[in-house]
């Protein structure tokens, strides 16, 4: 009897499994220049949702929405976040991260307050919802911060612990980036960090002549190092499409 259940809760995971890899979905991506697809002349610059759709099967589109320079405020005021509510489809995913522009200050079209941030957080949740898709919210990959002493440092304030909160809140898949990436840059260190983002010596690249100090932006390398990140969490969240990885990624 007890091999009979063993079998028929394995032939039960299969079907299920099976199930799952059939169907398509889409995941939708919002967010700025840390997620978003690069022209040529910015290469080798490249944003991990260029890179998210290499762990998942065939099953999963990626449909990249993330824009250089926009914050919560920018995207919806020039209608990009509607432009993902009119193509949605019940059973999509919706990965939304902002923080990196939201509290630039100086920059009037990008600044969100805290409190506007966290509503329009909200906002993204509800109307992901009323579109009966699945909206995920994570925090700002970290950037490259070290002091003095090679100590790693975080320069985003109170915007991550904000998504967080409307997670927790609202009861919301949360991918915590910040938390991830900030391991990962802890564990690297200082020099080894210069792997992953977009720090050239001059004559490195033809699109920087006189290379490029930029802790902020990834490579080719460190967008995939990033999106493999955000995948690894989606493995150990409870998300249907943690269902939907590749074989090598199994």
């Amino acid at each position: 009897m007890r091999i009979k259940k063993i079998f028929l809760l394995i032939f039960f995971t299969f079907i299920v499994g099976s199930t799952f890899q059939n169907k398509d979905i889409t995941i939708f991506l919002a967010g700025d220049s840390t997620i978003a697809e690069k022209l040529l002349e910015k290469r080798p610059e490249t944003g991990w949702g260029e890179k998210i759709g290499i762990f998942f099967s065939e099953n999963i589109k990626i449909k990249n929405h993330a824009k250089n320079g926009r914050s919560t405020k920018s995207f919806i005021n020039e209608g990009r976040w509607q432009a993902i509510m009119d193509s949605v489809s019940k059973g999509d995913y919706v990965f939304i991260q902002f923080g990196h522009n939201d509290q630039s200050i100086t920059k009037g079209e990008r600044y969100t307050h805290p409190i506007d941030f966290k509503n329009n957080y909200r906002k993204f949740v509800i109307e992901t919802r009323s579109r009966d898709a699945i909206p995920v919210l994570i925090t700002p990959v970290m950037r490259r911060r070290f002091n003095e002493n090679g100590t790693f440092y975080d320069v985003h304030g109170i915007y991550p612990d904000l998504i967080r909160q409307v997670a927790k809140e609202m009861n919301v898949a949360l991918i915590d980036l910040s938390k991830s990436s900030e391991d990962l840059f802890i564990k690297l260190g200082e020099k080894e960090t210069e792997k992953i983002f977009l720090i050239l010596k001059p004559g490195d690249s033809p699109n920087y002549p006189e290379g490029k100090d930029d802790n902020t932006h990834f490579n080719d390398h460190g967008a995939e190092v990033i999106a493999k990140l955000v995948a690894d969490d989606i493995k150990k969240s409870n998300l249907d499409l943690r269902h939907y990885f590749n074989k090598l990624e199994n």
